[in-house]
This record gives C-alpha cells, sequence and structure tokens, in this order.
C-alpha cells in the first residue's frame, strides 16, 4: 500500500476513534435530557371519543411523570389517518406522540389499501394503553330490544336501516359488517367523524342503530339515552352485566374489542421509545388510572404477565391484529365509504 494512502486509512481510523466517544455521549444525552420542552399528543378522532378519553388520562399522568406538559391535540380525518401521517412525518425526537386506535393502526392498512398514506414500518410501538368492548344499541324509540329482533325488523326492512360508527376502519364498523354477513341482513353504513357527533344522531333518533366502544357511550345507556342491545366481547361486561353479548345474542364468531395504544414516528430513538415504554407500563398499573378504566369499562393492557405493556410487546400485538383484521376486512368484503 502506497505510504500517503495509508496515512490517510490511519488517520480516518484515529478519527473515528476520537468521534465515537462524542457520538455515544451524545445519544446518552438524548435519554438523559428527556424531555426537555412539552410534548404533543396526537388524537385522530373529535374531542369527548374513546381515543380522546384514554389519551387525555394518560396525557396527564405523563406529564406529571416526565415533568414536562403533553398537550393533547385533536386532528380528526380519514379514519384516523391524519393523525396517523403526520405523527408518522414528524421529527423523530419523541416530542411528537400519537394515541391511537385499532383502524388507524391496524385495519386501515387492509381497508385503504394503497391509499393508505403511512405503512406500519412508518410508526415505532411505545405501549399498549387498554382494551375495550364495543356495544351494539339503538334509540329508545326503536321497536327492537334485542339482537334477535334488531335482525328481524332489519329482514323486514331491508336496506331501510342505518347504523353509525365513529368512522369507516374501527371495530365497530368491523363489527357490525360481520353481523350483516352472519345475519344475512343489510343495513347501510353511515360512518361519522367520531364518536361524539355519531352518538348525536342516534339519541336525536335520526340513526337507528350505533355501535361504539364502551366509554364514550356507557354514560348515554347509563341514562337511558340509548338501549344496549349487546356487546361484542367474549363475556359479559361487568358494568353492564344485563347486556348479552353477540353469541349469548344468537350471534356466534362475532367477537371484536377496540384497543388503544401510544406510538411514535419510527427512527426515535430507541433509548426515548424504552424510557416512555416504562413510564406507559408504570401508569396502567396505578390504582387510580386502573379504577377510571374500570369505570369506563375499559381493560388494562395485559401484554405482559403482570398485565401490563413493553415496546416489543405492543409492536408484536399490532403485526398479529394487522393480519387478524386483514382477513375479516376480506371476508366480510367491508369496505371504506
Amino acid at each position: 500500500m502506497h505510504p500517503d494512502r495509508r496515512a490517510v486509512l490511519l488517520g480516518s481510523f484515529a478519527f473515528a476513534a476520537t468521534a465515537s466517544p462524542s457520538v455515544t455521549a451524545r445519544a446518552q444525552s438524548v435519554a438523559t435530557d428527556y424531555p426537555s420542552r412539552p410534548i404533543r399528543m396526537l388524537v385522530g378522532f373529535p374531542p369527548g371519543g374513546t381515543t380522546d378519553i384514554i389519551a387525555r388520562l394518560y396525557s396527564e399522568r405523563l406529564a406529571a411523570r416526565l415533568g414536562q406538559p403533553v398537550a393533547v391535540e385533536n386532528r380528526p380525518g380519514a379514519t384516523g389517518n391524519v393523525a396517523g401521517e403526520a405523527t408518522a412525518r414528524a421529527a423523530p425526537d419523541g416530542y411528537t406522540l400519537i394515541t391511537t386506535a385499532i383502524g388507524p393502526a391496524a385495519i386501515n392498512y387492509a381497508l385503504f389499501g394503497s391509499r393508505m398514506p403511512y405503512r406500519p414500518e412508518d410508526l415505532a410501538a411505545v405501549g399498549l394503553l387498554t382494551r375495550v368492548t364495543n356495544v351494539i344499541f339503538v334509540h329508545p324509540s326503536q321497536p327492537v330490544r334485542s339482537i334477535a329482533e334488531l335482525i328481524a325488523l332489519a329482514k323486514a326492512r331491508p336496506g331501510q336501516l342505518n347504523y353509525g360508527s365513529t368512522g369507516s376502519g374501527g371495530s365497530h364498523h368491523m363489527t357490525m359488517e360481520y353481523l350483516k354477513l352472519k345475519a344475512g341482513i343489510q343495513i347501510t353504513h353511515v360512518p361519522f367523524r367520531g364518536a361524539s357527533p355519531m352518538l348525536i344522531e342516534v339519541m336525536s333518533g335520526r340513526i337507528e342503530v350505533g355501535c361504539d366502544n364502551m366509554p364514550s357511550c356507557i354514560g348515554h345507556i347509563r341514562d337511558g339515552r340509548l338501549r344496549a342491545l349487546a356487546v361484542t366481547s367474549r363475556v359479559r361486561s361487568p358494568v353492564l352485566p344485563d347486556v348479552p353479548t353477540l353469541a349469548e345474542a344468537g350471534v356466534p364468531d362475532v367477537e371484536a374489542t377496540s384497543w388503544f395504544g401510544m406510538q411514535a414516528p419510527a427512527r426515535t430513538p430507541r433509548s426515548i421509545i424504552e424510557r416512555l415504554g416504562a413510564e406507559i407500563d408504570a401508569i396502567s398499573k396505578e390504582p387510580s388510572v386502573r379504577a377510571r378504566l374500570a369505570e369506563l369499562g375499559a381493560d388494562p393492557p395485559g401484554l405482559t404477565p403482570d398485565g401490563g405493556t413493553t415496546p416489543d410487546a405492543f409492536e408484536a400485538f399490532i403485526r398479529s391484529e394487522i393480519t387478524k383484521w386483514a382477513e375479516v376486512v376480506r371476508v366480510s368484503g367491508a369496505r371504506v365509504d
């Protein structure tokens, strides 16, 4: 080797050796200094829905633990995809997070196909926040008090009944499409941009049927403004013990639970992901948080043996859900309205 070239290579190695400690120090500094300013928490649905309720519950506790404000920012649109895309394109520095849901984090990839504005690899898993059952309900003026009566009415009036959901792609949309398939009925899907506007339409009687996550509709069911017909979980909910499951109501094999989790932009430093994941895990185990989740009809994450969550466990969970719901979309023929 030419002496001059050897000198250049040796110099390069020497520079790399002296630079490495600096790079390592900066990486360590990220973990040590984070967070040093407020964090924004995007939510892909309007205020008042389950995603918003869960985001505000966790963001309040996260702010207290991190010592920085965590501001919830509602970015509704495209069934949660607007906020998901904004998160995927944000700087991967831990200062933009998203409280996501089963739709934009799993179902939408199959439902939107090539129109999906981001891919699973564009987002990093932080932790699962909670799981909830869905409820199928009607306005109290409707002449139905059970799923069997709803099916009979739909068969007597094919295509004349409407059901509302919080948007195409959610587990409530998939639940109703699968119910239609299994029961052989035709009910028209009317998607809304979140739970609040949909619930208003059902409670006003302008939409006959609704399906939503338990936390955002439980209050209206308790005060009699909505009549619950069935829950979509495998077993009855302890907060609505008199409401049967779909299987008990005569429609087996239609089981769906929604879930909500936290994600960050891909390429966010692993040290930050692990820090946030540890905080979310700790928050999910706080007695006051678990009590509030139970009051809403929601369950703890349950991804780890102690009922908690980790970034790796949530990542594996998301992957399994994407596969599961792609098959449901295919079989049910569900589409974006």
